[in-house]
């Protein structure tokens, strides 16, 4: 079994860019952060604000877990923090060919300067927020990574296709 995940910073692009590589390779799209909010019955905001951070960490390791049991490969897009626990990182690589969307603090600050549903991003400066969290989450996200394909600028059609080329199809099975 081997599947197509998805890392990188909120806003780099993992959700849209899921939903058109699982078309383009006629693949199941699992979303994790959308899993967990189901699971849950509560949005990723709520879950914040009514249990905490490190009860929605536990719950992204639970997902990753339970997606050892699905059958065939799918693309599989990850919650940004979700590489950030050791654990976690073990079980990314060992479920398949991790692809890191990697966009500049610019960028991401653009996607989402009016999104106000990142929990992360409620303060003051959101911009210098984006700054820290991705100059400790970087480092992570690129020693986890397979193949590391810059977003910055280009269309998501673009993007999804460098990752079709990059993953070689093939190796993955119909």
């Amino acid at each position: 079994m081997k599947h197509v995940i998805l890392i990188g910073f909120m806003g780099s692009g993992k959700s849209t860019v899921g939903f058109r590589l699982s078309y383009k390779l006629k693949k199941c799209l699992i979303d994790t952060d959308k899993l967990i909010e189901e699971r849950e019955k509560m949005s990723i905001s709520e879950m914040f604000a009514a249990k905490g951070e490190s009860y929605f960490r536990q719950k992204e390791t639970e997902c990753l877990n339970s997606l050892f049991h699905e059958l065939g490969s799918r693309v599989i897009s990850l919650g940004g923090g979700t590489p950030m626990r050791e654990e976690n990182r073990e079980i990314i690589k060992q479920l398949g060919k991790v692809i890191y969307l990697q966009a500049s603090p610019d960028t991401i600050y653009q996607r989402v300067k009016h999104d106000t549903s990142r929990p992360l991003l409620q303060c003051e400066n959101p911009k210098g927020r984006i700054e820290a969290l991705l100059a400790e989450r970087n480092p992570i996200y690129e020693g986890v990574a397979d193949i590391i394909i810059h977003v910055d600028g280009k269309e998501m059609k673009d993007v999804v296709q460098e990752i079709v080329e990059a993953v070689q199809y093939e190796d993955f099975g119909n």
